[in-house]
């Protein structure tokens, strides 16, 4: 099976000046269709540059990176817009929604870019669609600023799946969430997953890295370790968990 992500000997190098900083150095890496990583690292470590580059945003300064079994580095800039756009999924950790726009409407604007265009009645039907995957059907009208964090993230998350992608990149999906609304939207990551959804997640935080399939460390440009997860935990069980937690204060109180 072609791998979904394959690095070879990928390196990126940022001039400042007459200063070379090299921040991913000779970083080779296959991720395969269906898996779930979680790319992890100090900031400096280069998972940032690295998840740029997988999110065809950056090219490298050198080695080699196939999409889906396109070479990414032979690809003009119009080329490479289209491949993003038709492949890539991108969720992030402050939502980036159109604040005076429904939930709905933010949904169908990846659509507006697609080549072949899709027509104005399957653009609107596969937003529904969509958010009712995430389990917003029922908010489809409502604007960003009446939505809770955890549900403008899951609009969010409908956004990046309208494009029906090879690929979802989730770049500190959590970060603004408290802990029982992280541990839903893993949960909404982990099902997607489980339809065969390949994700790669930047992510500092270790609780968070073990709902995932895979880990990969960076320090100083490099990967330092590429495990399998063995104490992986599942969002359904952790809810459950926080449930029960809450029932017990509850009768103490």
């Amino acid at each position: 099976m072609e791998a979904v992500i394959k690095l070879d000997n990928f390196r990126k190098t940022y001039y400042t000046g007459e200063v070379e900083v090299h921040a991913v150095r000779g970083v080779s890496l296959e991720i395969q269709q269906g898996e779930f990583v979680a790319i992890m690292g100090a900031s400096g470590s280069g998972k940032s540059t690295m998840m740029n580059t997988i999110g065809c945003l950056d090219r490298p300064t050198g080695g080699r990176y196939m999409l889906d079994g396109v070479d990414v580095g032979e690809l003009g800039r119009d080329e490479l817009a289209d491949l993003r756009n038709e492949k890539i999924g991108f969720v992030f950790q402050g939502f980036n929604l159109l604040s005076r726009t429904s939930a709905l409407e933010n949904v169908e604007l990846p659509m507006l870019y697609a080549r072949p265009g899709i027509r104005g009645r399957e653009q609107r039907e596969r937003a529904m669609e969509t958010l009712e995957m995430v389990g917003l059907g029922d908010r489809a009208g409502h604007h960003p600023n009446q939505l809770s964090g955890g549900q403008q993230q899951r609009v969010a998350i409908a956004r990046a799946l309208v494009n029906r992608p090879k690929l979802l990149l989730a770049d500190e999906p959590t970060g603004n969430l408290d802990s029982r609304t992280s541990i839903e939207i893993m949960g909404v990551f982990q099902n997607l997953n489980s339809q065969g959804m390949t994700i790669v997640m930047v992510t500092h935080e270790l609780d968070i890295a073990r709902y995932t399939k895979r880990n990969v460390i960076m320090r100083d440009g490099r990967i330092v370790n590429d495990t399998a997860v063995t104490d992986r935990l599942f969002a359904s069980q952790e809810i459950q968990k926080l449930e029960r937690e809450q029932q017990a204060v509850q009768l103490v109180s």
